[in-house]
């Protein structure tokens, strides 16, 4: 064969080869000249294709469940940081609370009973405030031991009226917001003698 011959193309199969192996030469699907090693769109390379599938799917899925947690965090932080500001009004409204019951009841028309006033005033706003927000005092006299909602400080025998079981004396008001103790009442629970 000559150079003029083998610039011209392919060389035709002789008729001694068979013809198997001339049509296995070349493809099927008309992707004769490319090179080995690229893929064609029936090579190789589609069986990639679902590799990269299945990484955007669970990339995907892994920027989701980031985002629920994070949004998840700051609720939680908020929530507490919400908490801790209300905690500290219902301790101020414990003092206003303990400066009313120390007032004396023979308290005149003076100066002394503008200042109780001012006092009850104060802790009546203080509780509306905190009621907006969603908090309220927790019952405990009578009502069942809830160790979600009362701290229990001492058992005693049951009182007569009491059930045992059942809170007989509180001892620190608790507050609850919504289904959750913001602070725990702290009470003395009625124990069965037997």
């Amino acid at each position: 064969m000559t150079n003029d011959m083998r610039e011209a193309g392919p060389e035709p199969a002789s008729p001694d080869e068979p013809a198997e192996q001339a049509s296995a030469a070349a493809p099927a699907d008309g992707t004769a000249g490319a090179p080995q090693g690229v893929p064609t769109p029936a090579g190789p390379g589609l069986a990639a294709e679902p590799d990269y599938k299945d990484r955007w799917l669970r990339a995907e899925a892994e920027i989701q469940n980031t985002r629920r947690r994070a949004s998840r965090e700051r609720e939680e932080a908020v929530r507490a940081s919400e908490e801790r500001i209300l905690i500290d009004m219902v301790e101020v409204l414990d003092d206003l609370e303990r400066a009313l019951a120390a007032l004396p009841a023979e308290t005149g028309e003076g100066t002394r009973a503008a200042w109780a006033q001012g006092v009850a005033l104060t802790a009546q706003r203080l509780r509306d405030a905190l009621a907006r927000h969603g908090v309220s005092p927790i019952a405990t006299l009578g009502e069942p031991f809830d160790p979600a909602f009362h701290e229990a400080l001492l058992e005693i025998p049951a009182p007569q009226g009491v059930r045992p079981g059942a809170v007989a004396q509180e001892v620190q008001k608790g507050y609850r917001r919504g289904e959750r103790a913001l602070r725990a009442a702290r009470v003395v629970v009625a124990r069965a003698d037997g």
